[in-house]
């Protein structure tokens, strides 16, 4: 008997994506790319340790208008993995789990998170 190739439940094709499986995607990149800002931390601690040249190396490359986008990135995906991390603290104690306020927690977030960005990117001085 031959097997029939039957799409995989649910099909991308048909499948509408939902804001809170897009914020669990984003949740879960969020978290492998801030992995990279300790390579980050760690050239900074490296470069302290290393003399006042090569901290002046690192402030140098750090001020590029290039660093500074990327730090203002991170920024953002920084305060919306601890903002969604918050929702997940509340999911666990079961409040916010019905379709409807999961939905609304989800919006709460990201503007968190936006607002959070904002201010610290402004308090940073990244605006270019």
């Amino acid at each position: 008997m031959k097997k029939t190739e039957l799409p995989i439940s649910p099909h991308l094709q048909i499948y509408k994506p939902q804001i809170t499986s897009i914020l669990s995607i984003a949740h879960r990149i969020t978290g492998f790319c801030l992995n990279f800002l300790i390579i980050f931390v760690s050239l900074w601690l490296l470069s302290l340790s290393l003399g006042e040249t090569f901290y002046n190396y690192f402030v140098e490359f750090s001020s590029t208008v290039f660093m500074k986008l990327v730090m203002s990135i991170t920024i953002f995906g920084l305060s919306y993995h601890a903002m969604n991390g918050i929702r997940h603290i509340f999911w666990d104690f079961g409040f916010f789990l019905n379709n409807s306020s999961a939905l609304i927690s989800g919006i709460i977030v990201v503007s968190l998170a936006l607002m959070l960005s904002v201010l610290l990117i402004y308090k940073l001085g990244l605006i270019l």
